[in-house]
């Protein structure tokens, strides 16, 4: 299993509470970006292209915290920029164990191994790390030798010291199937808990504008990927997440199901989009014109099929029809069927 029942438990409690108290917009993963300076420039990557003074200002762990309360969301994910670069991140991450809120730390896990003591091992802390597939294809994505060796050295030293480990990747067009079935492979053999992966969102800001998927073609590369499913390969998502990028499920957007907090604030609709920013959660949900945004309704969205925008669809559906549920309980249980 992918997910510890606790953390299953946790998610479908919160989920159904704000289905039956009639919620109609609730957040599920809440994304904190306390910096975006990373140690990394990724081609496809559209988060770090600001200048210096942008890049050198941080969020504070009592920010962090104020926000998470403020949010509700029982799950944080801390992307970046590269979190591990943040003085006080060992400090944001208690804080927000200490509340019981499942946190996905993402890493690039250059400095891993040597920040690990600064952490504690706790079933609401994963290490989520950034592999983008065999080595070969890692160290080009990442735009440096080296960076899939010293990731995979880092996974194997969280995993010894107790800590929970997943993987996060992101493909883009020019992914070989059977390269990243291989890849799935490797990354069970090390003993990761489960993969989470996503195409890639298609940044205006990232230096390759020329390697993000269309939805045909994330539909038909999904489709590939996800045939014929060992046994062995744990995904730490909602399986009918999966079905719709095999092109099996539609759903529309739920952009404030991963709501986006950031040095700016409240970043308005979703994790991957700016469209301005508020100062307050409550501005986020009320005040924004959620109906601009999904795809057919805004250029930007038009072939994005992101795990931020749609895993909350695929997580509502399990909650809110006995269709949902029930797909989610075969497709768990038997992935392979059609």
């Amino acid at each position: 299993m992918s997910v510890p029942v606790s953390q299953m438990y946790t998610v479908a409690h919160y989920a159904l509470s704000q289905h039956l108290r009639g919620v109609k917009r609730y957040p599920l993963v809440m994304m904190l970006e306390p910096l975006f300076r990373c140690n990394l420039e990724c081609a496809g990557c559209g988060k770090i292209q600001y200048p210096d003074h942008i890049l050198n200002r941080r969020l504070t762990p009592e920010q962090c915290l104020a926000a998470a309360d403020e949010c509700g969301a029982p799950i944080v994910s801390i992307p970046g920029g590269e979190p591990l670069i943040h003085p006080e991140m060992p400090a944001i991450v208690e804080g927000l164990v200490r509340r019981k809120k499942y946190v996905y730390l993402c890493t690039n896990a250059i400095l891993l191994e040597r920040k690990l003591q600064d952490y504690t091992p706790s079933k609401y802390l994963t290490f989520s790390i950034h592999m983008d597939g065999l080595k070969e294809e890692h160290d080009h994505a990442v735009c440096r030798d080296g960076v899939y060796d010293v990731a995979v050295k880092a996974i194997k030293a969280a995993l010894a010291k107790g800590f929970r480990v997943t993987t996060n990747t992101t493909l883009f067009n020019d992914a070989a199937p059977a390269r990243v079935r291989r890849f799935f492979d490797e990354m069970m053999e090390l003993g990761v808990e489960g993969m989470m992966i996503s195409p890639g969102y298609s940044y205006e800001k990232a230096p390759d504008q020329h390697s993000f998927l269309s939805r045909e073609r994330t539909h038909s590369l999904f489709a590939q990927l996800l045939a014929q499913r060992k046994r062995s390969w744990q995904f730490n998502q909602s399986p009918l997440f999966l079905e719709f990028l095999m092109g099996k499920r539609e759903y529309e957007c739920t952009p404030w199901g991963n709501p986006t907090y950031n040095i700016f604030g409240w970043q308005r609709p979703c994790y991957l989009l700016q469209d301005g920013y508020v100062s307050t959660f409550r501005e986020l949900m009320e005040e924004t014109e959620w109906e601009r945004y999904g795809s057919g309704r805004h250029e930007q969205c038009r072939d994005c099929m992101v795990h931020c925008g749609y895993e909350a669809s695929a997580v509502k559906d399990t909650f809110s029809s006995w269709g949902g549920f029930f797909g989610t309980v075969r497709a768990t249980l038997f992935p392979n069927a059609v």
